[in-house]
């Protein structure tokens, strides 16, 4: 199951009539939600960066979850930002620690939607005042999902809702969200992706047995490498033999890009790998590293969320 990790901004959660309820919902759910409350971890405004770093790394998706403060986010979820969204973490020449990972924002916003217009009080959309934020996941490049937001989510006692209101408009808010979620998550692009992220770990260490990558292969699979063609999971063996006398344990395969389109019964998967190892002194490398840039594409087809690879294509780019 994708791991959803929730970063809540509000500063004062105790006083919310809202994003309480919101947060109540999604741990409450068979989504695998961790809730970071910033309120109480940080009332100091002093963040752990390197807990809040490990908790996004760990994720797949990641959401924010605040209240629309002055058409932007409450200081303390600006300063996590300022803080977390570090030079080589988030961007920059190392920068890719967020790439890949599905990006939410969940609001509440007090105002009614009318306002939210031209013609309105606010005269931008909320999408629209939503723009730095989005340019900040596309910078850290992540997949900006359309944002789940409510109005009205305001309770003055006696002047502007009932608390009975927005408590309900929150539940609402927070079934659109997981449906989101789910959308995502469940969807075969994102069951693929992972797939590919374990495929490729278990790779780096080259194990002794290559029973891990069989149960992921069609009896027929047709395995196109620079070594030759080969054929069925024998076929697979016998390449795998050659890898490992190729290359030693430690590999690192790291995807540079990846596209998923319907084809046929299952799906096309095009990706560019750079891979950087060490090698064997007897390979034809004769113990030089290796930094090799290549194009891969599998057919792929998927039942009750297993993909399996029915044919594997490697076309070297560059090597070094």
């Amino acid at each position: 199951m994708s791991k959803v990790v929730v970063i809540s901004g509000h500063p004062n959660l105790e006083q919310s009539y809202t994003n309480t309820v919101i947060l109540q919902q999604l741990e409450a759910s068979a989504l695998d939600v961790e809730v970071r409350r910033l309120d109480s971890l940080y009332p100091d405004y002093h963040i752990d960066v390197a807990a809040e770093q490990r908790a996004l790394m760990a994720a797949d998706v990641i959401v924010l979850q605040f209240p629309f403060y002055w058409y932007s986010t409450p200081a303390l979820l600006k300063k996590w930002l300022d803080d977390v969204f570090a030079y080589n973490f988030a961007y920059g020449a190392e920068g890719d620690k967020l790439k890949g990972k599905d990006f939410f924002l969940s609001l509440t916003v007090g105002g009614p939607e009318e306002s939210y217009d031209p013609l309105g009080y606010n005269h931008f959309t909320v999408e629209q005042m939503l723009h730095p934020l989005q340019q900040t996941a596309y910078l850290a490049g992540m997949n900006y999902r359309a944002p789940i937001y409510t109005n009205r989510m305001v309770f003055i006692p006696g002047v502007y809702n009932t608390q009975a209101d927005v408590e309900e408009r929150a539940r609402d808010h927070a079934a659109r969200l997981m449906s989101a979620i789910r959308k995502v998550v469940e969807s075969p692009e994102a069951i693929i992706k992972k797939f590919v992220a374990a495929w490729f770990a278990e790779f780096d260490q080259l194990p002794a047995e290559s029973e891990f990558f069989t149960q992921s292969l069609a009896s027929d699979v047709q395995w196109v490498m620079p070594e030759g063609e080969f054929a069925g999971h024998e076929g697979f063996r016998d390449w795998y033999h050659i890898a490992k006398a190729t290359f030693k344990p430690g590999c690192d395969h790291h995807v540079e890009q990846i596209t998923v389109n319907p084809k046929g019964a299952g799906f096309e998967v095009q990706l560019r790998i750079r891979l950087s190892a060490e090698t064997q002194p007897a390979s034809e490398f004769k113990g030089a590293p290796v930094n090799m840039l290549v194009n891969e594409t599998w057919q792929v087809q998927i039942e009750a969320a297993r993909v399996e690879i029915q044919t594997y294509y490697v076309e070297p780019v560059t090597a070094s």
